[in-house]
């Protein structure tokens, strides 16, 4: 059985009539994987796509022989059974490498799960191994990784989108059914778009955070890349729910996400706001962006103008808050307890400062910097508190446009995925590659991007959905309407 291109219940379905077994689902895998993505060993990046930092095949085959005993024994199979599954390198995964893309965690083996991991593999997920991405996941193309860049499955010499580029592009290229990132500002969103997956952005608090490498705690979210619609559903089912381990998890159960899908999207109403459309925006994307509005009206759905009308704000505030957060918390960074200590010191300053000169990467030290000042004493009501009150104004924005609609539908990127090296040396249009995406990021509210279509050349677009606090199931409703309707011709 050939298992490329599988989805959940595809995969699930065959480990569970065995006509293959999640043993051979799993070595599939890795064979495409040594042959596309390059050779690892011992943590050396491959030299093609690059989007593994680590293989984990022992738990993985321990797993896949677990799954395939269950079966043979004609028992009933968890959700997730023999399902390939790769993890971004953000999140702790018991005794594989936790590195973040940096340097100063090079090593690092952590002796504990996430909980979002933990909650995979107990699903029956096989988890195949680690994902590169962002260093800290700082990033919007996937080049700041301390271990080299991924490239874009798509278009070799087009960028993956970041932070998670890792994790959209095992799933565009097929070594893995499912991957799971993180989003702090759009880096599921927006690397989704880019590699012509579907990347979901869950309700702050929807998700436990428990195991995972922070950036900035406000903002940090873990998500699933999946292939379809459905696959998003299944996998935020298994995921969501409290976390005695994460006091930022929200005391609620998960819903039933998949049986959502089940119900009609005619008479949901979807917001269009002007503040999306402006100057800036590709021809292309704007041109499948109004296609997809138009396959929604003809679904049945209402289309409601709205206005966000603080959106202009939404990058320099998220630029502040991140920034600050990730001053804070990679101060623990310091060469004491676990990841690089520079052997160049000789006293205890001497030793912070050289371990974290030589184990951050640039665009880390760029942020740390920004955030430092931000916090510092007579510019801290200048910029963090004042960047507070401007999320505020944000979230009401969203809340306002609920009231109105049902769900938001926008671009998810201003342009197609760029080339590798075209915007590294140029930090304020890199961060303008997530203009569509910080609103929702800063707010909190849940979002999806769905592929749409594609451009002259063949570079996937992506549109970006959004829906109010834990609207997840109505948020998956309507982007499966949009899949469906790339299914049909001429739609």
């Amino acid at each position: 059985m050939n298992a490329v291109g599988l989805t959940i219940d595809a995969a699930r379905a065959a480990v569970a009539a065995q006509t293959t077994t999640a043993t051979a689902l799993a070595e599939q895998h890795y064979t495409r994987i040594a042959k596309i993505d390059g050779p690892l060993s011992d943590g050396t990046p491959g030299d093609a796509i690059n989007s593994f930092l680590a293989l984990t095949r022992d738990r993985a085959f321990a797993q896949a022989e677990r799954i395939d005993q269950m079966a043979a024994r004609g028992e009933s199979l968890p959700p997730l059974a023999g399902v390939p599954i790769a993890i971004k390198d953000v999140l702790a995964m018991r005794g594989a490498p936790a590195t973040a893309g940096s340097l100063i965690l090079k090593g690092y083996r952590p002796p504990y799960d996430a909980t979002a991991v933990s909650r995979l593999e107990a699903a029956g997920a096989v988890l195949v191994g680690k994902l590169n991405c962002d260093e800290f996941a700082m990033g919007s193309s996937n080049e700041n990784s301390a271990y080299g860049p991924v490239r874009n499955p798509r278009a070799l010499d087009h960028v993956p989108g970041g932070s998670s580029g890792g994790s959209a592009a095992a799933v565009a290229a097929h070594f893995a059914v499912a991957s799971l990132g993180t989003d702090t500002g759009g880096s599921i969103r927006q690397p989704a778009a880019f590699c012509g997956v579907v990347g979901l952005l869950p309700t702050y608090g929807r998700v436990s955070r428990y195991g995972l490498i922070a950036f900035a705690s406000s903002l940090d979210r873990v998500g699933p890349f999946t292939r379809t619609v459905r696959d998003a559903a299944t996998v935020l089912e298994v995921l969501a729910g409290p976390d005695p381990l994460d006091a930022t998890s929200a005391d609620r159960p998960a819903d039933s996400y998949v049986a959502a899908l089940d119900q009609p999207v005619a008479g949901l109403r979807v917001g269009v706001p002007a503040e999306y459309f402006e100057e800036g925006l590709d021809p292309e994307i704007r041109a499948a962006i109004e296609r997809t509005i138009d396959q929604l009206r003809h679904a049945g759905c209402t289309i409601v103008p709205i206005s966000l009308p603080h959106t202009r704000y939404a990058i320099p505030t998220y630029y502040v808050i991140a920034t600050a957060e990730a001053s804070s918390n990679l101060s623990r960074f310091d060469g004491v307890r676990f990841g690089h200590r520079s052997a160049d010191s000789t006293t205890l300053s001497d030793m912070f400062r050289h371990s974290r000169e030589e184990g951050f990467g640039p665009e880390v030290k760029r942020r740390i910097l920004l955030g430092t000042y931000a916090l510092s004493a007579g510019y801290y009501d200048a910029y963090y508190a004042k960047a507070q009150q401007v999320r505020t104004l944000l979230t009401r924005d969203f809340l306002a446009a609920f009231r109105a609609c049902d769900v938001i539908v926008s671009p998810m990127t201003p342009t197609p995925p760029f080339r590798l090296g075209e915007k590294v040396d140029d930090p304020i249009s890199m961060y303008l590659a997530d203009v569509y995406s910080v609103a929702a990021s800063l707010a909190g509210i849940c979002g999806i991007s769905v592929p749409c279509g594609q451009t002259a050349t063949g570079l996937p677009i992506g549109v970006q959905l959004m829906a109010p606090h834990f609207g997840e199931a109505t948020l998956l409703r309507a982007a499966q309407a949009v899949e469906l309707a790339q299914a049909v011709p001429n739609s």
